[in-house]
C-alpha cells in the first residue's frame, strides 16, 4: 500500500499505526516522527522567509479570502508516487492542502486513490480520525486498540481534576493580532480542568484585540502560536510579557503548539495532560509547556 499524507497530523496518525514504511510522500510541514523528514515532500511553503507574525497574518487572511495560496503542490511528484490512499483535510485551506485542491489534482493526473479527509472539531473526532485511517489502510484493529488507550488517558485526566477550582484560561494561537484558539483547544482546556475564555469547544478561532484580552482578566494565559515549536513560542512569548493587557494574568506559558495543540493528532492527549499539570500543579511540562511568568 502506498500512502500519501498531505497534513502533519495525518502523517503522525499513519506512523502511530505502523505505516511509516508505506508513506511515500508527505508535506514540507510533516516533522513527526523526525524520521519522516526523509520522505519525499510534495508541497512547499510560499510564505516569504523571515515574515513577521503580522505579515504572516495578512498573507494568510488574503489566502483565506481567495488570494494567493500559502503553499505549492507538486503534481508531478504525486503522479510519480501514484498513491493508493491519500490523507487530506477541508478544515483549513491555508494550513494544509484542502480536499478540493487534491481532487482536482488527482483528476487532472488520472489517478485513482482513496481519499480520507480528516476534519475534526473535537477530541472525539480526532480519535475517530485515527480509526478512519485504520479502516482505509487495513489497520483497524490496531487503531481501535490505540484510540481506546488514548481515551482512557483523557478520562484519567478528568478524574484527577474533578472537583478542583477551574482557573480561567486564554489560549492564544497568534500574537499579531491575538487570536483565541478554537476547534479542539477549548475542549482541551476544559478536560484539563480549566475554563476557556473567548472560544467554545468546536468553534472557530476568534480574532481578538489586546484590549479584549486584557479585559477578560484571565488567570492563566497560554501562548500557542499555530505551528510554532516550544523555543520559537517562548522567544515570541517573552516579548509579549511587557504588554499591560497581560499584567493581570498570574501565570503565562509558552507551548509547543505544532506538536501538542494546533495539530489534531494523537499528541493532543499529551497536551491535555501537560495543561492539567500546569493549571493545577503550576509547573512546566518539559518539551511541551514552559512557564514564562
Amino acid at each position: 500500500m502506498r500512502v500519501l499524507s498531505l497534513l502533519p497530523s495525518g502523517t503522525e496518525i499513519a506512523c502511530l499505526l505502523g505505516l511509516e514504511s508505506s508513506l511515500v510522500g508527505v508535506t514540507h510541514e510533516c516533522d513527526w516522527p523526525p524520521s519522516v523528514r526523509s520522505k519525499r515532500q510534495v508541497t512547499r511553503s510560499l510564505l516569504p522567509e523571515g515574515a513577521t507574525p503580522a505579515e504572516v497574518d495578512q498573507l494568510v487572511s488574503a489566502a483565506a479570502s481567495g488570494g494567493s495560496p500559502t503553499y505549492w503542490l507538486d503534481r508531478q511528484a504525486i503522479a510519480e508516487l501514484n498513491p493508493d490512499v491519500v490523507l487530506t483535510q477541508d478544515l483549513c485551506a491555508v494550513c494544509a492542502v484542502p480536499r478540493g485542491h487534491l481532487d482536482a489534482a488527482l483528476g487532472s493526473l488520472g489517478l485513482q486513490a482513496e481519499v480520507v479527509s480528516l476534519d475534526p472539531s473535537g477530541l472525539d473526532d480526532v480519535l475517530a480520525n485515527i480509526q478512519a485511517v485504520g479502516r482505509a489502510t487495513g489497520t483497524e484493529a490496531l487503531a481501535k486498540e490505540l484510540t481506546a488507550a488514548l481515551a482512557e488517558r483523557l478520562e484519567a485526566v478528568g478524574r484527577r481534576v474533578a472537583g478542583r477550582p477551574r482557573p480561567s484560561v486564554v489560549a492564544l494561537e497568534w500574537g499579531a493580532p491575538p487570536y483565541g484558539a478554537g476547534h479542539w483547544v477549548p475542549e482541551m482546556v476544559e478536560r484539563a480542568g480549566g475554563r476557556p475564555l473567548f472560544s467554545e469547544p468546536g468553534a472557530y478561532s476568534q480574532r481578538l484585540t489586546w484590549e479584549q484580552v486584557g479585559a477578560a482578566g484571565a488567570e492563566v494565559v497560554v501562548f500557542m502560536p499555530c505551528g510554532y515549536g516550544l523555543e520559537a513560542a517562548r522567544t515570541e512569548g517573552m516579548g509579549l510579557l511587557g504588554r499591560a493587557e497581560l499584567a493581570g494574568a498570574a501565570r503565562v506559558y509558552a507551548a509547543d503548539a505544532g506538536g501538542y495543540f494546533s495539530r489534531p493528532g494523537p499528541r493532543l492527549v499529551d497536551g491535555v495532560e501537560a495543561l492539567a499539570e500546569a493549571l493545577h500543579g503550576g509547573g512546566e511540562a518539559p518539551g511541551i509547556l514552559a512557564r514564562l511568568r
